[in-house]
């Protein structure tokens, strides 16, 4: 019998992107490698823990859910997450940033400074520039100030990043230009936090981390893993939790990596060049495709 892995989820190294496995094994993908896996036959679908502990009660979850977590397990999460304004009194530095992802999609966030750009990675953002960085709670309350005064948000579901993917502007500068219109109105609002100091307005650019660039267009998103099913495809691209395979006839689907947590995985050979996918996959919003239904291929 095969040897079974679970999957931790994708993260983003100097190098690009890695799947990372429980026991810490991590395996580097890059563009052009043949993404392939199987679920295990019978199996089910087992909350993911939180804080790096297992789920005592080794809940079911959902094929569908993102966190893959039971209500139990995301309570614990959360009160221990800076996002929840759960850590109040964490004494790291925080960049406040403004990150892009498509056309009229601009969101505004904070990230502990150590972190670098990691967080912008996992989020999927096409191109960011940092605001200011200072403490945790001047941090937020700047993030409430851009939010009221200039009517952008903290959050952009995943399902509208990738319907964007496929148009995005074709130049640095044009992908730029949202962040740095809003970037000139923010730094000079008052109420400004005294403690934050201000940073320049300086783009950093994803297109090409991501694989974008040239890239087939993505016309369909697995929606869920199931008990003996198959992935399998060609990696084009990768942007935050999601990979870009290509599979054939079928053309580029995304795979939401956050999916593959909680199930038993294991290897399969074959499948040919084009790769092949028995799980559901559903027509992606924007992505122009046909004949993609929500069940199995």
């Amino acid at each position: 019998m095969a040897q079974m892995w679970r999957c931790s989820g994708l993260r983003w190294a100097a190098g690009g992107p890695e799947l990372v496995w429980s026991g810490g094994r991590a395996s580097a993908l890059t563009w052009g490698k043949r993404v392939a896996f199987g679920v295990v036959e019978g199996g089910v679908r087992t909350c993911a823990g939180a804080r790096g502990h297992a789920c005592p009660g080794r809940a079911g979850v959902p094929g569908r859910s993102t966190g893959a977590r039971c209500e139990e397990c995301a309570r614990l999460d959360r009160a221990h997450s800076v996002a929840a304004d759960a850590v109040p009194d964490d004494p790291r530095p925080y960049h406040v940033y403004l990150a892009w992802f498509g056309p009229g999609m601009v969101k505004v966030g904070i990230t502990a400074v150590e972190r670098g750009p990691a967080r912008l990675l996992e989020q999927g953002a096409v191109c960011f520039s940092w605001l200011g960085a200072g403490p945790l709670m001047a941090a937020r309350r700047a993030e409430e100030l851009l939010r009221a005064a200039l009517r952008v948000p903290d959050r952009i579901p995943y399902a509208e990043k990738r319907a964007v993917r496929a148009v995005l502007p074709g130049t640095e500068a044009e992908r730029a230009a949202e962040i740095e219109e809003l970037h000139g109105r923010a730094v000079t609002l008052g109420g400004w936090p005294d403690s934050l100091a201000r940073e320049p307005f300086r783009a950093v650019d994803h297109v090409r981390a991501f694989g974008l660039k040239g890239a087939p267009r993505a016309v369909g998103e697995v929606s869920e893993l199931v008990a003996g099913g198959v992935v399998s495809g060609e990696l084009v691209a990768a942007a935050g939790p999601d990979l870009h395979l290509a599979t054939g006839g079928r053309g580029v689907v995304v795979l939401d990596t956050r999916l593959m947590t909680g199930w038993g995985l294991v290897p399969v050979g074959g499948g040919g060049a084009g790769g092949e996918m028995s799980v559901p996959v559903r027509e992606l919003k924007g992505g122009g495709g046909g004949g993609l239904q929500d069940g199995l291929f």
